[in-house]
């Protein structure tokens, strides 16, 4: 795609390219980041079982929640690995941005956690009709 500020690339708008290079990247950060697949994997099981029962409030609430997370995620991925590319040698400053970065992130999977653990009580209530 041209890009319009500098008058570089090629001319056009290619949204299967874009959608491919969406899904590059998310297959990269689930296959090499392992604290992306595990909570993935987490999220999916959840709305496997939240979709089994019918509960579709339950399934989109850890839609959400995970989308949330995941880009949380990415966006603290990212800033990291833009910290490092700029400064190799230690330095307060990037140490300070990735800091606020992880708060971030922390911040992101806190809020789906409580929504997860909500959901997996939800779900042993409903199996063994407590």
């Amino acid at each position: 795609m041209r890009n319009k500020f500098l008058g570089t690339g090629e001319p056009g708008y290619r949204p299967v390219r874009k959608f491919l290079v969406i899904l590059n990247g998310l297959k990269f950060s689930v296959l090499h980041d392992y604290s992306v697949a595990y909570k993935v994997v987490l999220s999916v099981i959840t709305m496997l079982t939240s979709y089994y029962f019918k509960q579709w409030i339950d399934l989109m609430a850890v839609l959400i929640v995970t989308g949330m997370m995941m880009v949380s995620e990415l966006f603290n991925s990212s800033i990291e690995a833009i910290c490092d590319f700029l400064v190799t040698e230690e330095n307060e400053k990037i140490g300070i941005i990735k800091d606020i970065s992880a708060a971030a992130t922390g911040i992101a999977i806190l809020v789906w956690l409580l929504v997860m653990l909500y959901e997996y009580y939800h779900i042993v209530m409903i199996l063994f009709r407590i």
